[in-house]
């Protein structure tokens, strides 16, 4: 998918992502390619997307390295390669929805 096709198919939704038929992680796509990211654990981590050689790469507040991606359209939805490390893992659409992520606020107390 180029970033043109892949911001009209994502953008104002939260996908829920599986690898081997379980959940993996959230991801809600928002204005100006911003994202909000989450291994569905409360925890989420903000970042932004970008394309690059054909890819859609994400830099996150807590990891600058970009995770780079090759996304297709499926007839189930869409389909991640990661590419950092070819290979290794594979993501598949499970279900998309309207609503935000949902994220714990901050930990609080000692």
């Amino acid at each position: 998918m180029s970033a043109a096709e892949f911001d009209a198919y994502t953008k104002g939704k939260t996908f829920t992502y599986g690898s081997a038929g379980q959940p993996y992680g959230a991801e809600e796509y928002l204005e100006d390619r911003r994202v909000r990211w989450s291994f569905l654990d409360g925890r989420c981590q903000e970042g932004i997307w970008y394309e690059e050689a054909g890819l859609i790469c994400f830099i996150y507040e807590e990891n600058p390295t970009p995770q780079c991606w090759r996304f297709e359209r499926t007839g189930s939805g869409i389909n991640a390669l990661f590419e950092n490390t070819p290979g290794q893992t594979e993501l598949y659409e499970m279900d998309q929805s309207s609503e935000p992520l949902m994220c714990l606020g901050p930990d609080v107390g000692v």
